[in-house]
């Protein structure tokens, strides 16, 4: 067994490629050596080139930063091992940028009060008296406030006079609106809120994120929350990162009303799309496929039943199964009643080497679902599988726990011959 120093260390990389490296074989060394590494097939190299790369100044910096992305779990939890104690502002971006989800907080079934955060930000409600002097970090929430005695009823349009008279509107991030109906007019769709946000366009230059929706089950279903074409915020707000849109997903009740996406259009900067329905229609489903959205993330849509506006299939999901969206992280499709359909689509998508969380939660996923995931080896590379509130029996819950990722199994699952999604009405 020879002595000699210049021999390559278990992952250096050899000039060449011999496997077992020649004795004299020639060890590409320093940053090159660590990007060769970066690129191997053996993960374990690529986790141990990972700390080797931050002494290499920036540009092994930022050959970690890269890794957030890898398609392999331990591959990315090394990466944020590796940054998480770190002070540099561009590690610090990348990190909040890296699953920037996880603190949204998610409804498993109806909703019982109200958020008290948003795109990862408190909210505050706003009213007749709020005087605005914080905007990082927070959403303003408005509602309609109810006649009190001598005082009168201030509307989300009368918030939404004041909200713009605030020298710091200028400065707002994110807004919520919660119960805006008025139960005396013809039309009590959200298309009153729709408009009155995009004529602020040119004050609310700073915002982010926007959720319209946020009302209770005691004010009204979630099937009688009417919807409207969210299309214009979209295009009014080229800078927004999070649209969320709770109510009915069909234009059903009113002919000319319901939720949309029309026209069709691009959007450079949407990271989160959130729909949360008792029943999403396959107009609805189509006209999100229609989208251009290069840099979404996190998609999460609530497909719901038949008898409320559910009408779609699997085949109106196929353009987001096969990668319409090239750059989603996580996926949920909750509230199904085809969950089981939908799995055995998605082990055999190109979706699925990309995605890092995979949710099928409120759903009718069964065995049958389970198995196909549970034989997937891209499914291994998941950091979390979401299968809460479903139709599996003990036995496949233990097996799914075995696997090497977060198994999220939190609520408890339904008959398995009972199949119905969670929220419907």
């Amino acid at each position: 067994m020879t002595n000699n120093q210049n021999q390559p260390r278990e992952f250096d990389a050899v000039l060449g490629g011999e496997a077992p490296p020649p004795v004299q074989g020639a060890v590409l060394g320093g940053i090159e050596g660590v990007k060769r590494r970066l690129s191997s097939s053996n993960i374990e190299a690529r986790i141990a080139a990972l700390s080797e790369a931050l002494n290499h100044g920036d540009t092994g910096l930022g050959l970690v930063i890269e890794a957030l992305e890898d398609n392999f779990r331990k591959v990315r939890q090394a990466a944020v091992n590796c940054l998480q104690d770190r002070e540099e502002v561009r590690v610090k971006l990348a990190l909040h940028n890296y699953k920037f989800w996880s603190g949204f907080k998610k409804l498993n079934g109806l909703p019982n009060g109200y958020v008290s955060t948003f795109a990862n930000r408190k909210v505050v409600e706003f009213e007749s008296t709020t005087n605005i002097i914080e905007t990082v970090d927070i959403a303003y929430a408005l509602r309609n406030t109810e006649k009190y005695g001598n005082k009168p009823e201030i509307t989300v349009a009368n918030k939404l006079q004041l909200l713009q008279q605030s020298p710091m509107v200028n400065q707002i991030e994110a807004l919520v609106f919660g119960f805006w109906f008025d139960w005396g007019a013809t039309n009590y769709s959200s298309r009153n809120v729709v408009e009155a946000l995009v004529a602020l366009q040119a004050k609310l230059t700073n915002l982010k994120a926007v959720f319209i929706g946020d009302i209770e089950d005691s004010e009204c279903m979630i099937s009688s929350i009417i919807q409207s074409n969210v299309s214009p915020i979209l295009q009014a707000y080229p800078h927004l990162e999070v649209l969320k849109i709770r109510g009915r997903g069909d234009g059903r009740y009113q002919a000319s009303e319901g939720l949309a996406f029309n026209p069709p259009l691009r959007h450079e900067k949407l990271k989160a799309l959130i729909i949360e329905s008792g029943g999403l229609s396959h107009q609805v489903i189509n006209q999100i496929c229609e989208l251009e959205l290069p840099a979404l993330e996190y998609l999460e849509l609530w497909l719901g039943r038949d008898e409320y506006g559910g009408t779609s299939s699997l085949d109106d999901l196929m353009p987001i199964i096969s990668g319409v969206f090239p750059k989603l992280k996580y996926l949920g499709l909750r509230n199904s009643e085809y969950s089981d359909d939908i799995a055995l689509a998605i082990v055999d998508s190109p979706i699925i080497e990309n995605l890092v969380d995979l949710d099928f939660s409120m759903g009718t996923l069964g065995d049958e679902g389970a198995e196909v995931l549970l034989n997937c080896p891209a499914v291994q590379q998941l950091d979390t599988l979401n299968v809460s509130n479903n139709c599996l029996t003990h036995n496949m819950l233990q097996r799914l726990k075995q696997l090497d990722i977060e198994i999220i199994s939190d609520s408890r699952q339904k008959h398995t011959e009972d199949r119905y999604c969670t929220v419907a009405e």
